[in-house]
């Protein structure tokens, strides 16, 4: 009877770890596989192998030019892009940078100039192209190349601001914990702590005082005179690995919620 009651405690272990992980990037658009037992449900799918962590990351031979970890695509260079500025708000207070950081990886899909199979390292033998290449994989579904409202195309004066220095409630300071003196009262202060070594910034969204996945994320970047401090970026608001079966219920990939505009407002003081 013991046995009977281990074994079916297992097989109940077994059902939630694979009920979680069903609830993660396998149920997102992000997943580009059209066949096997985990077929992805976005608009793009691809026939040519099952394995979904590859269009983004390889755990070998990895872009090290690339913020974003172990990234398996090449980088598009910084220029040619057109960024939100002061052209389109006189209001913006923070120093607005090309594109880079963890973006540039964002946008190896979404500027819609790189096929979504433009891989360093291809699954199997032999696949290692270090400079990024096109492999020509069959796509059963869409195209190999963002369509649509996700092709953000190099004009993104019509999107968010990425590459701009979050003011929200001014820091100031020396060393590792210096950011400059930009500071706007229309956005909430930012936390910051010292993580392994690192001065890292963020917005907390859950009042825990712990950053998670929940939180609005920035990211270290150096401004007019050599401020270095907190940065939006695509993955700022963005996780890349949520689907629709959490929290962020109403749009994929969404850190915070936009039912009640509470993504807006978690930055913005409105």
């Amino acid at each position: 009877m013991k046995k009977i009651f281990k074994l079916s405690l297992a097989a109940a272990s077994l059902a939630l770890i694979a009920g979680g992980a069903s609830a993660g990037i396998v149920s997102t658009p992000h997943n580009l596989t059209a066949g096997g037992a985990n077929p992805g449900p976005g608009p793009n799918k691809q026939s040519t192998t099952e394995q979904i962590c590859v269009f983004c990351h390889t755990p070998h031979a990895a872009n090290t030019s690339a913020t974003a970890p172990l990234w398996n695509k090449a980088i598009p260079a910084s220029t040619g892009y057109t960024t939100y500025s002061t052209a389109n708000s006189s209001t913006i207070d923070g120093n607005v940078l090309a594109v880079g950081s963890v973006s540039a990886a964002c946008l190896s899909c979404h500027d819609g100039t790189q096929a979504m199979d433009n891989l360093v390292n291809a699954p199997g033998s032999g696949g290692l192209n270090a400079a990024g290449s096109d492999r020509n994989y069959n796509w059963t579904t869409g195209t190999n190349k963002v369509t649509g409202v996700a092709n953000l195309t190099k004009d993104l004066t019509n999107d968010h601001p990425i590459g701009i220095q979050y003011c929200g409630g001014g820091l100031t300071g020396s060393g590792a914990t210096v950011s400059g003196t930009c500071a706007d009262s229309d956005f909430n202060a930012v936390t910051t702590k010292s993580i392994n070594g690192s001065q890292v910034f963020w917005v907390d969204t859950t009042g825990a005082g712990t950053r998670s996945k929940n939180d609005i994320i920035l990211y270290t970047r150096t401004f007019t005179g050599n401020a270095t401090g907190p940065s939006v970026e695509c993955a700022s608001c963005h996780d890349p690995h949520t689907d629709k079966a959490g929290t962020n219920s109403d749009v994929n990939f969404m850190r915070v919620t936009t039912s009640g505009s509470k993504i807006c407002l978690a930055c913005h003081t409105k």
